[in-house]
């Protein structure tokens, strides 16, 4: 009811766009000196402005009334800006030189949930490249289409005289120079509908200044142009052709005369002199026999402040000056000219922008000006005049001079009706305001027009301060202390391209003026209700808003007295006469945090006996009932506070119900009791009082009903405490509560819901204070005994909605603990309940059995199953594993979660802490032990517990089998594995890095005993997740023919090299999996996946199970091809070999890759080509040589090595036709060359072809002898005398052998000697190299006797 300044959108990004508009000042570091130098000088900011004001080039645009301001030192950069609001405030435009920042608007929601709007940069950049030309003046905006918002053309001028319009996306729509003059200001006007009959309807205009002339272009054909431009650039885009430029817009100039400086304008419009005012100046001008017109003419008026006059008027006579219509002219001819040679050249004016000339070449011809001679003016030799700002009715008008004055101006008069002083560098606004309806409707005859009002705004940067003022003779009507660098942004226009026909219904909200803060962004708009336009003498309103601001000033004063307060207020609001101001009086002094109940609840008691007092037609209806109301939410408050104030226990017993869950609650508790430490205030507490403001905003009460207002949780939760916590504790009297709240009339269901609500939500002090179980039941079953609570006519075989509500809350909530409470509660309530229901009814001792408690016992056993399984979830991770919040469960979220729900919260609650799959399957193996023999397990103690680690271990592992043993079906051994497996490939799809993840997912996937699960789940996983990195890492291999390097891994596949090889080797066994259940899946049957009893209701997302059971079988021959492909690639990645793994294949192999596992494709048969075999043999044959070398390492070094690889070599020969007796021998060779004879022996026996592999021992035998005898740098006497005696043969054989090719030749002679015993085995006695081979014996035997 009084003038206010409220924010209604924020500015966002303002130090992006302070940073793009002055990056060059920044890259300059002389003038950072010069600022700083500036800066440790005195603060002039207040003093006069001393510069000469011609000298200061005012840049303005009409969207903000933008002026420029003497900026402070401390945030100066908005005043060197041109700032331009549209007048929906959804566009604002921030400009500098030739740089320009486009904000739009966009919705967001804060953090309480509500819709708030934001300015956000949609565009910047430079909008001439020529920086000669510096920007001038930024107008905003047009808006066009039928009654509403349609787009937003910004117009520009510039210091050379050319007046550019743009979209909102930057884009060039047209250009015109105009005049070769700087432009100066740009304004608008735009439709607006007559008030009265005989008001001259007003047409749309745009106007621009130069400093000796003004141009105006016409409304209606600019509006058409834009929007042709703007159709034809869009096309143009669309096209991918070029823009089109448009012909010329048809314009007005004046030469404006007999001024000596002009810096701004203003068009009032179009008026027409009454036939007095005519004949006055005819007999003026032409004395007493002067002649005079029958219709007066029709002038357009425009009104300039400067100097020499400080202000001029000039009329126009319409139709005095034609449209300067050369430039199209021009354009027409030169068309004409062209089309004779082009017959594409669109229609005329439309011309291709790569036919024009370069405009350097033909530079535009700019029109003379019409001369127009000032009618009159305000002379002041001395006074020069900044700004003006016309009025929206277009009678006054206000100006700005350099003496830091405001004058009032009368348009229709040309007089100066009003000047204020002290307001240095004013930036002016208007607010215009309509009378509410219905102020005036109560007049006996015909209702009168509704009044309208006009208030001038003014902002004083040097002091800070935003006032309001009535006008002509009004008084200050509001006064706001706002930062000393805002920018005012007033428009002064509508949308564009409206009349009188579209205007018809047309309740477009605009903020007239905005106040615009750098230093926070926000855009704040001044509302001015319309009671203060009126005499403040007179007005009884005027009174009213007196009192009322008095009473608010007394509000806000902390340190008065209660009783003064209350008096004072009384006084205030016995003195408002007008109903709705003492009803706002009244919520102030309610909202108030200050003032006591017992004065709120006096105020309000002698309020509401003033009002009965009255005559009862006289009495404001929604007055009373406010007052009735409040007075007696007000007492309800009192009588609770007070009853909390004395104590009285009830106590009912109910220890053998939660004997059977202690253990349970205790292990819980201590969990989340042991959570991470967290920040909380005071005033937020459950515990903290609640005010009696709170208390009565959320309460209503109508009638003799009291209802509770539907809030946040948390306002419920405060609300409940208030009423209920104190009977909980044992505090306060259970019965005198329940019965003062029965009496107030509210419902049991709502008050139900509050105590519930405080219950649930209080969880953790509830598990502290053991007694408070005892009182709930007390409650339950007082609030269940009111009227309305438990119907008189429920049918014991139905659900009663009473008790459904209480079971709605535990299912829903996540304080699993507090709703198991409540439900045991709440069952033995029930029950009791029903008892005395069956007694009343049959009168028999038969116990009455209902659906009701069926449904509680399901409630019950669902509620113990969830606190069992949230008390698992709340088991902190080990040290050093990625923490996160612990998930919460409820029964509600578990059946909404489908039959894979549970074990789906299990399976996250193994990956969170980081459990192997052997020590799940050790957990497990526990839970089979305890169902075998009937016991609950229990950890071993003592020296099973090394450390601390154990002892976790063991906890999480006991309630791990608890809870499997309450969930024996949802959670049997292969559900639970397989839901592991899952959540470990997702968790590993998220970072691949991780390779351990899915080598775990398939040591999980290999506990899963069913084959029909593992085969659906082996190939889901291959689908979803493997498919895709195993073909790139098998192209990228290919491509490089190599293992490829970190980075290029990283590039294609997404994962490093060591990472990649941990994925290969994941891949050869999911594929093995895959091969081995779709060979097992025809030995046994699928199996049933149950759920327990009372999770029979489950209803959501199918389980993993599931999902796996329906999918459809491989083709074992296509998997098979895949899972040669993976270990071929795992055996190139591991021993870093150089290979094409898919040139190993022909094309029939090749196109069967990475096809659907389950489709049939054509696959190799037959034998393969002699070339490719000779290929893999090779590959193979590497792959052993590397092995046997990574063994060698592996003995000198501390590991034992992979012994899995040979193996594996021979599997993968039969399967790419390799001879495996070819493998053996090669292995039995690199194995003697390594120094590695008792595992050569081994496989030796392996070994077919006997006669080829003596052969080749023969020569490794004679490289050792001849390393020993020859090539050892420390020759033995008894060597040289032993190589003497050597047959010549053996001799010469000898020193022809290589010693440089073996692998590890200092082996023991012990070792050689059992290689030839071997090789004198092996060898046929009609072997050709047999005799050698004796030889050789004979030779190492005398040099081990020698030795």
């Amino acid at each position: 009811m009084s003038c206010c300044l409220l924010e209604f959108c924020r500015v966002q990004e303002l130090k992006a766009v302070r940073e793009f508009l002055f990056q060059n000042q920044q890259n300059n570091p002389s003038l950072e000196d010069k600022k700083t130098e500036n800066e440790l000088a005195w603060d002039d900011s207040d003093w006069g402005s001393w510069d000469n004001p011609e000298a200061k080039e005012d840049s303005s645009g009409t969207t903000t009334g933008v002026e420029e301001d003497s900026a402070a030192v401390s945030a100066p950069w908005l005043q060197d800006c041109v700032v331009s609001l549209s007048p929906c405030s959804d566009l604002m435009v921030v400009a500098k030189d030739h740089k320009a920042v486009f904000l739009s608007a966009k919705w967001r929601t804060d953090d309480g949930g509500r819709e708030e709007m934001t300015l956000a940069v949609s565009w910047s950049g430079t909008l001439i490249l020529t920086l000669s030309v510096c920007l001038s003046v930024c107008l905003c905006l047009f808006r066009s289409s039928t009654g509403r918002p349609d787009w937003t053309c910004i117009v520009v001028g510039f210091s050379s005289g050319y007046v550019r319009f743009y979209t909102e996306s930057g884009v060039l729509l047209l250009a015109q120079l105009l005049n070769e003059d700087p432009v100066l200001r740009l304004k608008c006007r735009t439709y607006e509908i007559p008030r009265h009959p005989g008001v001259t309807e007003q047409h749309e205009e745009l106007s621009i200044l130069y400093p000796a002339a003004l141009v105006t272009i016409d409304g209606f054909s600019l509006f058409q142009s834009l929007r042709a431009c703007r159709n034809q650039v869009a096309r143009a885009a669309a096209a991918g052709s070029e823009v089109v430029h448009p012909p010329p817009l048809a314009y007005k100039k004046w030469g404006l005369q007999d001024m000596d400086t002009i810096v701004d304008h203003s068009s009032v419009g179009i008026m027409t002199l009454c036939v007095f005012d005519q004949m006055k100046n005819a007999s003026i001008l032409g004395g007493f026999h002067a002649s005079v017109k029958g219709s007066p003419p029709a002038m357009s008026q425009y009104i300039t402040v400067g100097g020499g006059p400080y202000t001029g008027f000039y009329y126009a006579i319409e139709g005095s000056s034609q449209p300067l219509l050369s430039h199209v002219a021009l354009a027409v001819a030169s068309k004409l000219t062209s089309a004779l040679f082009s017959a594409a050249s669109g229609w005329l004016g439309w011309k291709k922008q790569s036919e024009e000339e370069p405009p350097q070449k033909q530079k535009p011809k700019v029109e003379p000006a019409t001369p127009l001679a000032v009618r009159f003016g305000l002379p002041d030799s001395r006074r020069h005049g900044e700004f003006i700002c016309l009025s929206p009715c277009n009678t006054l008008a206000g100006v700005t001079d350099d003496f830091g004055r405001v004058t009032l101006l009368d348009v229709g008069r040309g007089i100066a009706i009003r000047m204020w002083k002290g307001y240095r560098d004013a930036q002016l606004g208007w607010v215009q305001v309509s009378e509410g309806r219905g102020e005036r409707e109560s007049s006996p005859s015909a209702p009168l027009p509704r009044r309208h009002a006009q208030f001038l705004v003014i902002y004083a940067p040097r002091r800070g301060i935003l006032e309001v003022w009535g006008t002509q003779q009004g008084p200050r009507v509001g006064a706001f202390t706002v930062g000393k660098h805002c920018r005012l942004l007033y428009a002064g226009y509508r949308l564009m391209g409206v009349n009188s026909v579209t205007s018809q219904g047309w309740l477009l909200h605009t903020q007239q003026v905005c106040l615009f803060d750098p230093a926070t962004g926000a855009l704040r708009t001044v509302t001015v209700p319309f009671h203060l336009a009126l005499s403040d003498k007179k007005s009884e309103r005027a009174k009213d808003m007196h009192l009322l601001k008095r009473l608010t000033t007394l509000l806000k004063s902390r340190e008065v007295e209660p009783d003064i307060l209350e008096s004072e207020a009384q006084s205030v609001l016995l003195d408002i006469k007008h109903p709705a101001v003492k009803k706002q009086a009244l919520e102030s002094l309610l909202a108030n945090k200050n003032a006591p109940v017992s004065c709120l609840t006096n105020i309000t008691r002698v309020l509401l006996a003033s009002l009965k007092g009255q005559d009862p037609e006289a009495v404001d209806e929604v007055l009373f009932q406010m007052c009735s109301s409040q007075l007696k939410l007000l007492q309800l408050y009192t009588d609770i506070q007070q009853l909390h104030s004395t104590g009285e226990m009830e106590v009912a017993g109910i220890e053998e119900e939660l004997a059977r869950v202690s253990p349970t609650l205790q292990r819980y508790a201590e969990l989340t009791s042991g959570s991470h430490p967290s920040v909380s205030f005071a005033q937020d507490s459950p515990d903290a009082s609640l005010p009696v403001q709170s208390f009565l905003s959320q309460m209503e009460c109508e009638g003799e009903e009291i209802r509770v207002v539907p809030g946040p949780n948390a306002d419920w939760t405060q609300l409940g405490s208030f009423l209920f916590w104190g009977c909980l504790t044992g505090e306060s009297p259970l019965q005198k509560v329940c019965n003062t709240l029965q009496k107030t009339g509210i419902s049991p269901q709502q008050l139900l819901s509050l105590l519930l609500s405080v219950w649930l939500h209080r969880e953790k002090e509830v598990l502290k204070k053991t007694e408070a179980v005892r009182h709930l039941h007390t409650l339950l079953t007082a609030l269940s005994s009111m009227k309305g609570a438990v119907e008189e006519s429920w049918d014991m075989q139905c659900v009663s909605p009473w008790w459904q509500q209480v079971r709605s809350a535990c299912v829903q909530s996540h304080s699993s603990a507090a709703a198991l409470l409540a439900a045991i509660v709440a069952h033995r309530a029930a029950k009791a309940n029903i008892t005395i229901l069956a007694e009343t009814k049959f009168q028999s001792e038969w116990e009455a059995v209902s659906l009701e408690l069926e449904q509680w016992a399901v409630c019950v056993r669902q509620l113990e199953d969830v606190l069992s399984l949230q008390t698992l979830l709340c088991v902190p991770p080990p040290q050093g594993t990625p923490g996160s919040a612990t998930p919460h469960c409820s029964v509600k979220a578990l059946l909404e979660g489908g039959r894979g729900g549970i074990a789906d919260s299990v399976a996250k609650w193994v990956f969170r802490q980081d459990l192997a799959p052997e020590r799940l399957k050790d957990m497990l193996q526990r839970r089979g032990e305890a169902e075998s023999t009937g016991q609950p397990s229990q950890p071993e103690q003592g020296e099973g517990e090394k450390s601390q680690e154990d002892a976790d271990f063991n906890r999480a592992a006991e309630l791990l089998v608890s809870v499997c043993q309450r969930f024996p079906d949802s959670l049997s051994p292969d559900l639970l594995f397989a839901h592991c497996c899952w959540e470990y490939v997702v968790q590993w799809n998220k970072d691949p890095e991780e390779g351990r993840y899915l080598c775990w997912a398939v040591e999980h996937l290999k506990l899963v005993s069913s084959p029909h699960i593992q085969l659906g789940i082996s190939s889901m996983m291959w689908n979803t997740f493997i498919v895709k990195c195993f073909s790139a890492a098998a192209f990228l291999i290919e491509k490089v023919g190599k293992a490829p390097k970190d980075r290029l891994c990283r590039r294609d596949v997404g994962m490093g090299d060591c990472a990649m090889t941990s994925f290969l080797g994941s891949c050869v066994q999911l594929l093995q999996i895959l091969m081995e259940a779709d060979s097992g899946v025809e030995e046994v049957t699928p199996p049933e996946l149950c759920v327990e009893e009372v999770w029979g209701g489950a209803e959501g997302p199918a389980s993993i199970a599931e999902l796996a059971l329906e999918q459809k079988g491989v083709h074992y021959p296509l998997v098979q091809h895949h899972y040669l492909l993976a270990s071929l690639l795992h055996t190139a990645m591991t021993f870093s070999l150089r290979v094409k793994p898919l040139s190993l294949f022909d094309s029939k192999g090749k196109n069967a890759f990475f096809r659907e596992l389950s489709s049939i494709q054509l696959m190799p048969s037959g034998d393969m080509d002699p070339g490719l075999v000779s290929l893999r043999q090779e590959f193979l044959l590497r792959v052993l040589t590397g092995w046997v070398t990574t063994q060698r390492e592996a003995v000198e070094g501390p590991g034992s090595g992979d012994k899995t690889w040979p193996s594996l070599c021979l599997d993968l020969g039969l399967l790419l036709q390799v001879n495996p007796d070819l493998l053996r021998r090669h292995l039995v060779c690199e194995l003697y060359n390594q120094g590695l004879d008792p595992r050569a022996e081994q496989v030796m026996f392996e070994v077919e072809d006997k006669d080829v592999l003596g052969s080749q021992l023969l020569v490794l035998t004679g490289q050792r002898l001849s390393y020993s005898l020859l090539h050892t740098q420390t020759q033995t006497r008894p060597a040289m005398e032993l190589l003497a005696r050597l047959p010549p043969t053996l001799c010469t054989w000898l020193k022809a052998m290589d010693p440089s090719e073996l692998g590890c030749p200092s082996v023991p002679l012990s070792q050689t000697s059992r290689l030839v015993s071997r090789l004198i085995e092996i060898l046929p006695e009609n072997h050709g190299q047999y005799s050698l081979a004796l030889h050789l014996l004979e030779a190492v035997e005398a040099l081990q006797g020698e030795d």
